[in-house]
């Protein structure tokens, strides 16, 4: 096998790493520079490139350059080419029922044909992740060369052995082999019921699989399995005779495996092999183009926002005539008998209980809403390859690492701006507000992946490696942006002078309360997601490869702009009943976004998806909650910029002589 550009999976999250810990030394240090590229051969694959940290001047411009290439390497597809007749290797991956995606084991724990001793591939951060576990197979595969009904092994399987294989079967389980990072499914056996009296049950085992792989040159373009024309071995518990290629006898069962090969030319070139991927599917096609969907929430959205805006612009400007009097004196000064936002202008820029914690919001959210930009803007330029197993998850780690100066940036910046004293324990608090709840859920759901033995629980060496993460990335650049944003955090702008003593809130109407502002900011940015979300659910809790990024692009941006608005309406109402507490109000209206996906993802569970038993739950609601959570803080920190933005126009636009 030759490579063009080939870069292999071993090396994967050492160099993710390299990239986010060099970049930080290059923020120290005024010179650096890469020691350079070299290749080697490890285990029969084409090397690894080391960067390392050198002391020539104008070195970090060399090392962010090489970052920049290192990174399209990662997240990059690049072409393997063979030559006629040679090896082609096949690994087997992971098994589980076909209903609970996230529900997977590994291939090896059926009683199937395995190699005396199993040599596992390298895998990368995201594929483990995924819950992937690759190994070599016994299945030799020439490239170009069909194989007619090559026997793979004969199995003689205890008793024990054809229950577990029958309730795999009952439990309609699947499995995944991956060639050339091509991934193929298949079911481990048949089930049919037929008949009501007498009922009739039947399971099958399929022993013969025929693999139909096509070709463009030197390189793989697409494989699949199929069972077509292949009679399936019953596995019917009493059975007493031999039937087909199975001997029964002594409560033990032979069984003999086979398989087929056949290459086709197919004319699609290799940098486009994903599109063939996308048009077939093992599974069930979900995901459309709906267009007319986008449309129809962009029209409701568009008249939404021209509405809130026409009908705030009408009666601000009728505020300002009626406010805008000819009086000498400054903003302290005007009439207190007037009613409205204006005269709680001593109050409305009074500091909010639990500053640290609100600064906190802001700073997680920034951070998300960066996270999410770039994540979306990374896909839009093609860096997540459909065959590239778990690349966005190895993204979202890195980029959650790198951004952590965001949140710590924002959240000790502004709360310098408002008199915090206790820096310290503010950005602590930032950097633990998202993170802690994360490491709390995955213990959960990991500690039962690991009980049931399910692929999904996490390695102790990766664990490790996410947590180094985020103690050697992650906590040091929320300091680092905590302290910069504590050095350059100016005053806060505020238009009017608060005076010492509150003014006392009159009593507000029912439709006034918390309760209501958060149902209707919740309500309406769900709404504006709604219909991509059902699609974004069935990629992630399902087996979809979502590739509409574009239009996940206007949604991101018709969510936030919904948001925007509702939050500036919502915050005038409270106003004009002299309501002065918007700090909080304004986090927690369009924040409860994230109450509305969590109820949704329930309507999923039980609706739309037949997810069903513990590991599988667990999963999807823990994290569930955390993404319920993620667009909360994301939204929250929206919809109070867009308040503060909208509260200090309108008391700057108040004559003051």
């Amino acid at each position: 096998m030759h490579n063009r550009l080939h870069f292999p999976e071993d090396f994967q999250d050492v160099q993710l790493y390299i990239f986010t810990l060099s970049s930080i030394i290059c923020a120290y240090r005024s010179r650096g520079d890469c020691r350079g590229l070299e290749s080697e051969k490890s285990g029969g694959q084409t090397g690894v490139m080391q960067c390392g940290i050198g002391h020539l001047p104008g070195g970090c411009q060399r090392t962010m350059g090489l970052h920049c290439v290192l990174i399209l390497c990662l997240f990059s597809g690049w072409a393997v080419g063979y030559k006629q007749g040679e090896n082609v290797t096949l690994y087997v991956n992971k098994v589980g029922p076909y209903h609970n995606p996230q529900e997977t084991y590994h291939y090896y724990t059926l009683p199937v044909c395995r190699p005396e001793k199993v040599h596992h591939k390298s895998l990368s951060l995201g594929e483990v992740l995924d819950g992937d576990r690759m190994a070599e197979s016994l299945y030799y595969i020439r490239f170009r060369e069909n194989v007619e009904k090559k026997t793979l092994c004969k199995l003689t399987l205890s008793e024990k052995q054809v229950d577990e294989l029958r309730e795999a079967i009952e439990e309609l389980f699947y499995f995944e082999f991956v060639l050339d990072d091509i991934p193929i499914w298949g079911f481990v056996g048949y089930i049919e019921e037929s008949g009501f009296l007498p009922h009739s049950h039947k399971v099958g085992l399929w022993t013969h699989l025929d693999f139909n792989i096509e070709y463009n040159g030197d390189s793989v373009i697409f494989a699949n399995v199929s069972v077509k024309d292949v009679k399936p071995v019953p596995l019917e518990e009493g059975a007493g005779a031999a039937v087909g290629v199975v001997g029964v006898g002594g409560g033990s069962l032979t069984v003999t495996h086979t398989y087929s090969v056949r290459w086709f030319e197919s004319p699609l070139p290799h940098a486009r092999r994903s599109e063939r991927l996308r048009d077939y599917s093992f599974f069930p096609k979900t995901l459309e183009i709906h267009w007319l969907s986008i449309i129809n929430s962009l029209v409701l959205v568009v008249l939404l926002l021209g509405f809130v805006i026409i009908i705030l612009m009408r009666v601000l400007k009728n505020d300002f005539a009626r406010y805008n009097v000819e009086e000498e004196g400054g903003c302290d000064d005007l009439d207190q008998g007037d009613n409205g936002w204006k005269i709680i202008h001593t109050d409305v820029f009074r500091f909010p209980p639990y500053k640290s914690l609100l600064c906190a919001v802001l700073g997680v959210g920034a951070q998300f809403l960066t996270l999410a930009t770039g994540i979306i803007f990374m896909a839009l330029l093609g860096m997540f390859n459909v065959h590239r197993h778990g690349a966005i998850n190895s993204a979202a780690i890195v980029l959650y690492a790198l951004t952590s100066c965001v949140s710590g940036y924002v959240s000790c910046s502004f709360y310098t701006q408002i008199n915090g004293q206790r820096w310290v324990w503010n950005i602590i608090l930032t950097s633990s507000l998202f993170s802690a709840p994360l490491f709390l859920t995955w213990s959960v759901v990991n500690s039962i992946h690991w009980w049931s033995g399910s692929t999904q629980a996490l390695p102790a060496t990766t664990v490790l490696l996410i947590l180094g993460a985020w103690v050697l990335v992650g906590f040091p650049l929320t300091v680092i942006g905590g302290i910069v944003g504590k050095n350059r955090a100016g005053s806060f702008q505020a238009p009017c002078r608060t005076r010492n003593i509150a003014r006392q809130i009159p009593t507000q109407p029912w439709y006034k309360h918390t309760a209501v502002h958060m149902a209707i900011g919740g309500f309406l940015p769900f709404s504006a997601i709604s219909v991509e979300l059902y699609y974004i659910f069935a990629t992630v809790w399902g087996r979809e490869h979502y590739t509409l990024y574009g239009i996940l692009l206007c949604v991101f941006a018709i969510l936030l702009s919904v948001g925007a608005c509702i939050s500036v309406a919502l915050t005038y109402f409270l106003l004009s009943g002299e309501d002065h507490r918007w700090w909080w109000r304004s986090v927690l209206s369009t924040g409860s976004t994230g109450l509305f996906i969590f109820v949704y993802s329930v309507f999923y569970y039980r609706n739309r998806s037949s997810m069903s038993g513990l590991v599988q739950s667990t999963e999807f609601f823990g994290y569930s909650l955390l993404t319920a959570m993620v667009f909360s803080l994301m939204l929250g920190s929206v919809s109070f910029w867009a308040s503060l933005a909208f509260i200090r126009y309108i008391y700057r636009s108040l004559k003051m002589d």
